[in-house]
């Protein structure tokens, strides 16, 4: 089993200037494993990207991995 919470927190920590802030929650349930990031305030829009392509590259990433496994997983930013 792929620990998608490990590939995730390694991704964002590399591209923060904060990286002892992020945090990075994994849960599994009924439809899959679901991913929070936490950042802190000025390091969301990095996480996002320009039209939320950092993001999105990150989900891929994810997802790639989730299919290989047979197993599926969303990522998701959560803003305080």
């Amino acid at each position: 089993m792929v620990n998608y919470k490990e590939l995730v927190e390694f991704i964002v920590k590399h591209l923060v200037t904060q990286p002892d802030s992020v945090g990075v929650e994994g849960n599994e349930g009924e439809g899959g494993n679901k991913i929070l990031i936490r950042v802190a305030h000025e390091d969301v829009g990095r996480v996002i990207g320009k039209r939320g392509a950092t993001i999105n590259a990150i989900r891929l990433l994810a997802k790639a991995a989730a299919v290989k496994a047979g197993e599926r997983v969303d990522v998701d930013i959560v803003e305080d």
